[in-house]
């Protein structure tokens, strides 16, 4: 008996954002605390010192509860922000409690550049990131652009470097059985949703920095 077509990685992005729109605000809600549950006293979160996380769009798992509690702990805390020339390009950078967005070229808020904040990705403690899919084996489906990737292009190339530890963060209903993953593509060391841990990798390769 012939096996059924698999998805392409273009369609099941699309399957895959389409259940995390479909997630009602009260869902959404219940999610973001499960999601801070599991995270805020785990002790990789506990010991990082530069956290960098994201503001959520398209449905994504909302990471604003761990934001919150990360400035509240004096945690230096970032986000990523498109460069505009490379426009391929992505930098970290450093926010304050209260600071004001701005839309980005694709609709999603990041702050205003200013270049004295801006922290290179290998000098980051823990980096929560966001993605469309994710498998037990840490692997990520991201939105298509690969900002990440290239920003994390450098640990292909050295397997020794030990920073930052690389968490994704999504609804249980991202998960799938597994992604095919291209040369070009960085594992995370784990996914946490919001009801469990998946770990891919050694967490204890995150260090801390002062």
């Amino acid at each position: 008996m012939s096996q059924p077509d698999q998805p392409t990685r273009q369609q099941l992005r699309r399957q895959l954002r389409k259940a995390r729109r479909a997630l009602t605000p009260a869902e959404q809600r219940a999610a973001a605390r499960g999601l801070y549950r599991q995270l805020a006293q785990h002790p990789l979160f506990r010991r990082a010192r530069h956290v960098s996380l994201y503001l959520p769009n398209d449905g994504e798992i909302d990471p604003g509860l761990l934001l919150a509690e990360a400035q509240r702990r004096g945690k230096r805390t970032y986000l990523p922000v498109l460069s505009a020339w490379p426009r391929t390009r992505m930098v970290f950078q450093r926010i304050l409690p209260g600071e004001r967005f701005k839309a980005n070229r694709f609709g999603i808020p990041e702050p205003v550049v200013r270049r004295a904040r801006q922290r290179a990705i290998w000098a980051l403690d823990l980096v929560l990131m966001p993605l469309v899919g994710f498998d037990d084996a840490g692997g990520r489906l991201g939105m298509g652009g690969g900002f990440y990737d290239r920003s994390l292009a450098y640990r292909a190339r050295r397997h020794a470097w030990q920073k930052p530890l690389l968490l994704g963060l999504a609804h249980e209903c991202q998960k799938v059985e597994r992604l095919a993953q291209a040369s070009w593509d960085i594992p995370l060391q784990g996914t946490v949703s919001d009801l469990r841990w998946y770990v891919a990798g050694p967490l204890e390769k995150g260090g801390v920095s002062a």
